[in-house]
């Protein structure tokens, strides 16, 4: 069974910084495209960023892009979502997903994950 749990999340104050994990089980997450996605109140579903199979490029949303970074750890079986600048429009449930597996292009659609943990709360406060 395969299950995407993430941890990290919580309050924090604008400007500061949090790193959100997404530990995979029931499938080797380095063999797979890692997304993460957020969703706020009354919006829908958005991509956050990516990183493809082995790693070898990153994808951003323009919102993030240059305070948010990807990463994994495959010896731990984990992404991770490196979170700077935090803005109060950052504010959303944060998901990680897996697209693949030998998915070599980071897939911005959410149509395109198969896997999707239950989501962390972030909260950004002003």
């Amino acid at each position: 069974q395969v299950q995407l749990v993430e941890s990290g999340g919580g309050l924090v104050q604008a400007g500061g910084s949090l790193r959100l994990s997404c530990e995979a089980s029931g499938l080797r997450l380095n063999s797979y495209c890692m997304g993460w996605f957020r969703q706020a109140p009354g919006k829908e579903r958005e991509f956050v960023g990516g990183i493809n199979l082995y790693s070898r490029s990153t994808s951003y949303a323009d919102s993030v892009k240059g305070r948010f970074a990807i990463s994994r750890d495959n010896a731990k079986n984990t992404v991770y979502l490196q979170m700077n600048s935090l803005e109060p429009e950052d504010t959303a449930v944060y998901y990680c997903a897996a697209a693949g597996p030998y998915m070599y292009v980071v897939a911005l659609a959410s149509s395109n994950y198969e896997y999707w943990g239950q989501g962390t709360q972030v909260t950004v406060s002003s």
